[in-house]
C-alpha cells in the first residue's frame, strides 16, 4: 500500500515557476514508478511526465516537454515536479501516481494516486 500527498501548488504569473512535491509513505517507494498527470474540469485527466523506479527513464508530455523536469528522491520517497515557463493552460489539478511496475503514460496503469494540488498560472 502507497499513500500520496501533493504539496507545492499555488498562484502564479505566466513564465513563473513552481515546484510540486509528492511525498509517499509505504516501505515500496523506491520499487514504483511515478507519474504526473493533470485534470481540467469537465476534461480527462492528462498525462504530463513519468519517471522509472530507478530515476534513469523518464517522459514527458509534448505539451510541457522542455519546461518541465521529473526527478526523484527515494531517500526521501518523494517525486518532484518542477515546472518553469509557466503558462495560462497548465492551469489545473495536478496529481501524482505510482505503479509497480515500469513508468508508463497512461493513467488507467496506476495503482495509487494522490489527492491532487491546484496550479493556476495567470495571464
Amino acid at each position: 500500500q502507497v499513500q500520496l500527498v501533493e504539496s507545492g501548488g499555488g498562484l502564479v504569473q505566466a513564465g513563473g515557476s513552481l515546484r510540486l512535491s509528492c511525498t509517499a509513505s509505504g516501505r515500496t517507494f523506491s520499487s514504483n514508478a511515478m507519474g504526473w498527470f493533470r485534470q481540467v474540469p469537465g476534461e480527462e485527466r492528462e498525462f504530463v511526465a513519468t519517471i522509472s523506479w530507478t530515476g534513469v527513464s523518464t517522459r514527458y508530455a509534448d505539451s510541457v516537454k522542455g519546461r518541465f523536469t521529473i526527478s526523484r528522491d527515494n531517500a526521501k520517497k518523494t517525486v518532484y515536479l518542477q515546472m518553469n515557463s509557466l503558462k495560462p493552460e497548465d492551469t489545473a489539478v495536478y496529481y501524482c501516481a505510482a505503479r509497480g511496475r515500469g513508468a508508463s503514460e497512461n493513467a488507467l496503469a496506476y495503482d495509487y494516486w494522490g489527492q491532487g494540488t491546484q496550479v493556476t498560472v495567470s495571464s
